[in-house]
């Protein structure tokens, strides 16, 4: 049997174990759709150039510069690999000891603030821990072609083969935030006392800040199912995470969403899910119902950029601060079937480079995606005129 049939027979068997998704409170609050326009299809790209800048790589999962001439790719079996000036080298960066089973693996990048001064790098990975999958954060030492390992930043964030979460990401206010999934336990993300089903914040060296929600708790907000994007509105400051909806949960799919993350704010999962107007828990910013389970999430040009998975699709949306809060204006998907020349499949970070490029990963080879000539790849989008 093909790995890919492998992995599609597990996800299946996963879907028929229902008391590991059960709530103790019962089945969640259905709500609606949060946004008032609808989506569109782009008719073309024009005005933008799309080129593959990248290829050949193996289930590529997060992407940072660390100059205006190098950038660091993980692959989600184990590796990070280098790229300078358009190139992978051939010899791995890094290679952390890991787990890598379903979706779990080495998954977030991330820089130090300060980069390259300190020299740190962050990787988000899962392993083994006492005979059960786990996932960690460690910081690795930059040492030209290659990284050294320095420490762990944080372990024992529960596992498993689903829903780990794997996005880390450095915020205005200099401190590390990190998302984690619900490791198909839905309960996890109303426990307090697990790191399931959150977004984390820590200082760089890994300590609790003091201004957390909770004295002594990495939880900075709680109620996410599968957060994997996180992205700082470049007005505002303001957090904004995407997070995949239920698959089969509750008799619910689809409902993926993009959140407006607050300090202490509790997003509902597995409780809540769409707009609902039921304090505590806070409706998302935008949910579709059709699945569209969303990965790295990026600040262009002043619009919101979404990968997507199962949707294919470039999301572009337009989101304008109002109120204190934000409206949503117009969403807007590239990639689609009306662009069969620029069709890459399965979509999983987005980032903009220091030339102000915005770099899309692919996620063909991960056992669910059309494998395609050069995939896994890594696509460079411009604005093509003066």
């Amino acid at each position: 049997m093909q790995p890919g049939n492998l992995w599609r027979v597990a996800a299946m068997v996963i879907a028929f174990i229902p008391l590991l998704a059960c709530s103790a409170q019962g089945d969640p609050v259905v709500g609606g759709v949060p946004q008032t326009v609808p989506d569109t299809r782009r008719s073309d790209l024009a005005g933008y150039k799309v080129e593959t800048w990248v290829e050949g790589l193996e289930i590529p999962w997060s992407l940072v510069f660390i100059s205006a001439e190098e950038a660091l790719v993980s692959e989600r079996p184990g590796r990070i690999r280098l790229i300078r000036q358009g190139r992978v080298l051939p010899e791995p960066y890094a290679e952390p000891e890991g787990l890598h089973t379903g979706e779990g693996g080495l998954m977030g990048l991330a820089l130090h603030p300060e980069f390259p001064d300190p020299p740190y790098i962050y990787a988000m990975q899962t392993y083994r821990e006492g005979g059960r999958s786990a996932n960690r954060v460690v910081r690795l030492r930059h040492a030209g072609e290659r990284a050294t390992a320095d420490r762990v930043i944080i372990d024992k964030i529960p596992g498993h083969r689903v829903h780990n979460g794997g996005r880390i990401g450095f915020g205005p206010d200099g401190m590390l935030y990190i998302t984690t999934g619900d490791i198909w336990q839905a309960d996890l993300a109303q426990d307090p006392d697990s790191l399931a089903g959150k977004i984390l914040r820590l200082t760089p060296d890994g300590a609790v800040p003091a201004d957390n929600p909770r004295e002594g708790s990495p939880i900075y907000s709680s109620g996410h199912r599968n957060p994997q994007g996180l992205a700082w509105h470049p007005a505002t400051g303001g957090l904004f995470s995407s997070e995949h909806g239920p698959s089969g949960e509750y008799g619910l799919r689809g409902r993926d969403i993009i959140n407006v993350i607050e300090k202490g704010g509790n997003y509902g999962w597995p409780r809540t899910v769409g707009k609902v107007n039921r304090p505590p828990y806070i409706d998302p910013l935008i949910m579709w119902e059709t699945a569209t389970p969303p990965g790295g999430v990026a600040f262009w040009n002043g619009d919101l950029f979404v990968a997507t998975l199962r949707s294919e699709a470039l999301i572009r949306i337009q989101v304008t601060p109002r109120d204190g809060g934000y409206q949503v204006t117009a969403i807007e998907r590239w990639f689609t079937e009306d662009h069969a020349d620029v069709a890459f499949g399965r979509l999983r970070d987005t980032v903009v480079g220091p030339d102000n490029r915005l770099y899309i990963l692919t996620s063909n080879r991960d056992g669910r995606g059309r494998v395609r000539p050069g995939d896994d790849r890594i696509v460079r989008i411009s604005v093509d005129g003066p």
